[in-house]
């Protein structure tokens, strides 16, 4: 699916953030990178092998599950859960991190036709920020409108969008919606707005 699949007649794109217009992995991993580094600075724990077991942790088992996995594995105390959290919220990424290819010339060719780009993101918003800071936006930044679901009630409930619509003056039928998850179609649902799966732009 391509831009030029859509109903000309749409004029406000609604996008998650993580899995949606970039791979969420892409921010993960280097924060597990960088909270190694931290224990083995802190207690000699080899970097290298505590980030390998951090992502295999992640690819088998998802992303709730790492940071319990590192403490069994090493004995660590509820501290390090807290310098955890916080770097997951606040890290200084090495890497930029990239658009999607094909989500890039999505923003960009609705950028061009003149039309609003929003990003509505679920989750912590202090690290929903931090990732949106460390993407390579080329030059889209200034187009974006951000809205954190959590700061009001997280998707599935269609809340945030009904203020996009409020703030915006938009309609229903404006809105067309892009997500990755039952928590993004349901909310799309219960707003009655367009949605599609990124799966079919990717």
């Amino acid at each position: 699916m391509k831009y030029t699949d859509i109903d000309t007649r749409k004029t406000a794109f609604i996008f998650e953030l993580d899995n949606v217009l970039y791979p969420e992995k892409d921010y993960l991993f280097q924060v597990y990178y960088l909270f190694a580094g931290y224990l083995e600075y802190l207690d000699l724990i080899d970097a290298t092998e505590a980030t390998n077991l951090m992502v295999e942790t992640f690819n088998k088992q998802g992303k709730d599950a790492v940071f319990a996995a590192v403490q069994k594995k090493y004995g660590l105390n509820d501290n390090y859960h807290l310098h955890f959290n916080f770097l997951m919220d606040t890290a200084n990424v090495p890497l930029k991190l990239l658009l999607y290819q094909n989500m890039l010339e999505l923003m960009q060719d609705i950028v061009v036709d003149r039309k609003k780009l929003f990003i509505v993101t679920n989750g912590n918003p202090a690290q929903q920020l931090n990732k949106i800071k460390h993407t390579e936006w080329h030059g889209l930044e200034q187009f974006l409108i951000c809205y954190f679901a959590c700061e009001i009630l997280p998707k599935p409930e269609p809340d945030i969008v009904n203020k996009i619509l409020a703030d915006h003056h938009l309609n229903r039928r404006d809105i067309f919606m892009v997500g990755n998850t039952d928590d993004d179609l349901m909310c799309a649902e219960a707003s009655g707005v367009d949605y599609v799966n990124v799966a079919q732009f990717l």
